[in-house]
C-alpha cells in the first residue's frame, strides 16, 4: 500500500477555491478543477518508495499480474482500467459525449493512420478505449444529462415564445422520437448567432419569472452568461437538467450528451480521455463525428445511491460496466472496516481522518489525500471521516 502524489489540472472551468477548501490549503488564486488518481499517461499518480518516487504505471507495468491480479489482467491487460478523480466545477463544462469501445477503436485507428498527432487540438481519438463514467456528488452538484422526451423539449421551447423555433416545436410534436431529436438538435448545434441572441433573452425572463421548472431555467440563464453566442445553449435546451444532493450520483454510458455546470464530485470512468464536443467550448468541435456518436434516444434521469454491501460499512454505488467499481466508506469514531479484493483499489479521503493499515504498513489519510493498493491486499480503515473507493467490478474479482 502507497501513499499516491497527485496532479491537479487547472482547466479554466475549475473552482478557485473548492479543493483548497476540501484539502485545507492555500488557493492561490487559479482554476483547480481536476485532482487525477491513476494511471492515465497524461498524468499519473506517483508514489513514493525507498527507491524514490515512482509513477503508479510504471509500478503496475513493471509486474502486471501482481498488482492487478490476474483476473483484471486477462479482462484488461496490463493497464489500471480505471481513472478516479476529485472534480471542481465554477463555470460550465462543454457539452460533450464520449463514444463506445468499437466506436472508439475504429476512431483511434483512422486518426492514427492520418499522422495526428495525439496532443493536437484538433485529435478527437486521444487512445482506443470507451470512457463511461459516473459522478458522485459531494456537495449541492448540477448538471445536463440524456435527452428530454421530444414533448418535453417541445414544451420548454414553446414557453420562449418565438415564432423562429415554431419548425422545431413542430418536428417534436411529430416525428418520430429519433428522428425528432436528431432533427433538431443538429439544427440548434448550427443555429444563427440572431438566434442564438433571441433564445438567451427569453432564457433570461424565463430565469426570472417562470413558475415551472425554475431551477433548470436559472441553470440554462447560467450556461448563456457563461458562453455568450454559443449555440450550444440550445443543445442544452433539450437535456435534463440535474441537481444532485451530497452522495447521490449519475452514470454516464456512451452517446449519453452531458455536460457538468457546478459543484465538488468525486468522479470516477474508464481511463480514456476520449470527448466529442457539441458547444459550451472553444475546443475542437467535429459536427459530423459528433452526431455519428450521440444517441438520440429520451430517457429519463437515475440519481444512484449507494447500497449497503457485505457487514462492514462500505456501500456500493450500481454501475452497468465492468472496468470499474465505486463505493463509499463512512466510519464513526471506534469503528472499523476491512476490505478485501483480488483486484487494485484507490482510497481517496473526502471528509474527516481515516488510518488505514494492511500488511506491513500503516497510512493516515486526511480529506484529498489517497492511498493504491495493489491486488490481494487486505487493507482495514479506522478513524471517523468518509473515504471513497475505487476498484474493478466484483464480477472481475473485486470483493
Amino acid at each position: 500500500m502507497d501513499r499516491l502524489l497527485n496532479t491537479i489540472r487547472p482547466y479554466p472551468w475549475g473552482s478557485t477555491t473548492a479543493l483548497a477548501d476540501l484539502m485545507g490549503t492555500t488557493a492561490d488564486g487559479t482554476p483547480q478543477a481536476e485532482l487525477w488518481m491513476g494511471t492515465h499517461p497524461a498524468a499519473p499518480s506517483r508514489l513514493l518508495r525507498a527507491s524514490g518516487p515512482q509513477t503508479l504505471d510504471a509500478v503496475i507495468t513493471s509486474r502486471p499480474a501482481a498488482e492487478l491480479g490476474e483476473a483484471t489482467l486477462r479482462r484488461f491487460g496490463p493497464r489500471l482500467p480505471f481513472l478516479l478523480k476529485l472534480l471542481a466545477v465554477e463555470a460550465p463544462l462543454s457539452l460533450q459525449v464520449h463514444p463506445d469501445l468499437a466506436q472508439a477503436a475504429v476512431g483511434h485507428r483512422i486518426e492514427n493512420a492520418q499522422g495526428i498527432p495525439l496532443d493536437a487540438p484538433h485529435r478527437t481519438y486521444r487512445d482506443d478505449n470507451h470512457k463511461p463514467e459516473m459522478i458522485v456528488a459531494l456537495s449541492v452538484f448540477e448538471g445536463l444529462c440524456g435527452f428530454r422526451t421530444p414533448a418535453h423539449c417541445a414544451d420548454l421551447l414553446e414557453a420562449l415564445r418565438l415564432p423562429e423555433l415554431a419548425p422545431h416545436i413542430t418536428a417534436l410534436r411529430e416525428k418520430p422520437e429519433e428522428a425528432a431529436l436528431r432533427a433538431v438538435f443538429s439544427a440548434f448545434l448550427a443555429a444563427p448567432g440572431t438566434l442564438v441572441d433571441a433564445v438567451t433573452a427569453s432564457v433570461a425572463h424565463q430565469a426570472e419569472h417562470a413558475g415551472r421548472d425554475r431551477s433548470a431555467w436559472k441553470a440554462y440563464d447560467g450556461i448563456a452568461r457563461a458562453c455568450p453566442g454559443d449555440p450550444g445553449l440550445l443543445a442544452a435546451l433539450m437535456l435534463h437538467h440535474v441537481r444532485l444532493d451530497p452522495g447521490e450520483g449519475i452514470f454516464l454510458g456512451a452517446g449519453v450528451p452531458h455536460a457538468y455546470l457546478g459543484g465538488l464530485g468525486v468522479e470516477i470512468m474508464a481511463s480514456s480521455d476520449n470527448v466529442l464536443r457539441c458547444g459550451l467550448t472553444s475546443k475542437h468541435v467535429d459536427p459530423e463525428e459528433l452526431l455519428r456518436v450521440v444517441r438520440f434516444t429520451a430517457s429519463p434521469v437515475r440519481v444512484l445511491r449507494p447500497t449497503a454491501h457485505g457487514v462492514g460499512a462500505e456501500e456500493v454505488y450500481p454501475a452497468p460496466v465492468d472496468d470499474f467499481r465505486l463505493s463509499r466508506v463512512r466510519l464513526s469514531a471506534g469503528s472499523c472496516t476491512v476490505l478485501d479484493a483480488t483486484a487494485p483499489q484507490i482510497l481517496v479521503c473526502t471528509g474527516g481522518r481515516i488510518r488505514l493499515s494492511s500488511s506491513g504498513s500503516s497510512l493516515s489519510l486526511g480529506p484529498g489525500d489517497s492511498a493504491y493498493a495493489p491486488a490481494k491486499e487486505q487493507v482495514t480503515l479506522r478513524g471517523e471521516g468518509e473515504v471513497f473507493r475505487a476498484t474493478v467490478d466484483a464480477g472481475q474479482g473485486s470483493a
